[in-house]
């Protein structure tokens, strides 16, 4: 039993949890529907996309509450009773059948999905790690890309056999499977917090300051303003993906093959990211990686043949690949763990409004134009624009220790 007990189990539990979390399962895997649903329903690619961006920002508010409430009663008492609910609301995407369901809910599953945002792996990650806290993270939130990769050709196939009804059933079942049992068996947080979860005279000091208190630092709003023009750029052309590249008379094989491929360039830029973050100092890591998909978009925008397209994909995978685990780390080197549910949960209802604008301004563009090509230029000064920010942050507040938390904190009795 000794061997599970390892730490590193929970790192594996937050990336099976991942592999079919909101972001992958819910929205990434819309392409895959957008299609059929729009054929179905008589919607237009604005109308879904829209919806798309309401679930974003009903996201950021359930990321949110997951973090306070995993601060307040621990990782178990909050995530598995989440997913009980997540399992369920997954199913619920089967019943859309006009625009008002399909905005109910898109909305239900947002609130409800923040439970399966990077917001509580990454608080009881970046709880148990201190010095291998970025390759820990990088790894932990590269199941976001896993899923990606695997659940978009997997949700073609389900469309396939038993149409977009049935596909959601079949969905649902991953999410209990990869989603609930793993975190049922091995998550957990540090012996000092799940004393606090069970015991009110226990309170763990841990180094960093509250929300309040980081709300009023350069550092947060820098780093808030660095991650959320990415996310609007990288995710409203990855949100696209599918039907941009099938627009171009290029099969829907291989439209899906090139949303794989940058469900693969996820997995491997959030490891090589987070090796990298351990190693040398966050900003420039960020900027290197940012310039990335600075690529892809050009290939994705200019590209003529089906290869160029797939790379291009690919490229932008690794810049979504390096943002929500960079997010997690730099929260906890700029801010600290004292209120790292809630600093992060913060951070991450940033990100999911640059979520919800990306896909709503990719799909109105294309509706009053017929070109995503305005979207793409706009991405470009956005990503050369975060690149300038992270070049303002100064020295970590908090610095990796000799020892990680889970090993050295103290508790004080509870005033």
């Amino acid at each position: 039993m000794g061997f599970f007990r390892n730490r590193w189990w929970i790192v594996v539990a937050s990336l099976c949890g991942l592999i079919v979390g909101s972001g992958p399962l819910h929205l990434f895997v819309f392409n895959i529907f957008m299609k059929p649903v729009s054929a179905e329903l008589g919607l237009s690619r604005g109308t879904l996309s829209s919806a798309i961006g309401a679930y974003g920002l009903i996201n950021a508010a359930g990321a949110f509450a997951i973090g306070w409430m995993i601060d307040r009663w621990g990782t178990r008492r909050v995530m598995i009773p989440a997913l009980v609910a997540y399992v369920l609301v997954t199913a619920l995407f089967s019943l859309m059948s006009s625009g008002a369901t399909v905005f109910l809910i898109f909305l239900i599953a947002g609130l409800i999905g923040g439970c399966q945002t990077p917001v509580p792996y990454a608080n009881v990650v970046a709880r148990w790690f201190d010095r291998e806290r970025g390759l820990a993270l990088g790894i932990a939130t590269a199941g976001v890309g896993l899923g990606v990769a695997i659940l978009g050709p997997i949700a073609a196939l389900l469309i396939a056999r038993f149409g977009w009804h049935g596909a959601y059933y079949g969905l649902a079942a991953l999410a209990l499977i990869l989603g609930l049992l793993p975190v049922a068996i091995f998550l957990r947080d540090p012996p000092v917090l799940a004393r606090h979860a069970t015991a009110a005279e226990a309170r763990p000091v841990l180094p960093g300051l509250t929300l309040a208190q980081s709300v009023r630092t350069s550092s947060y709003w820098i780093i808030g303003g660095a991650f959320i023009l990415p996310v609007i750029a990288i995710n409203g052309t990855i949100s696209q993906l599918v039907p941009y590249v099938t627009d171009k008379g290029i099969s829907l094989a291989i439209a899906t093959g090139a949303l794989s491929a940058s469900g693969l360039a996820i997995i491997g830029g959030r490891a090589v990211s987070g090796w990298f973050l351990d190693r040398f100092w966050g900003p420039y890591v960020a900027m290197s990686f940012f310039t990335i998909p600075m690529v892809g978009i050009a290939l994705l925008a200019l590209a003529p043949s089906p290869a160029l397209l797939v790379t291009g994909a690919a490229l932008c995978g690794v810049g979504i690949g390096v943002e929500v685990d960079m997010m997690a780390f730099f929260t906890s080197r700029y801010c600290g763990l004292k209120a790292y549910g809630q600093l992060y949960g913060s951070m991450f209802a940033i990100f999911a409004i640059g979520v919800a604008i990306g896909p709503t301004l990719a799909g109105l563009t294309f509706d009053f134009t017929r070109s995503y090509m305005p979207v793409f230029i706009y991405d470009e000064i956005a990503l050369l624009g975060a690149c300038l920010l992270f070049s303002r942050l100064g020295p970590y507040p908090y610095p990796a220790a000799k020892h990680g938390f889970a090993a050295t904190a103290a508790v004080a009795p509870a005033s």
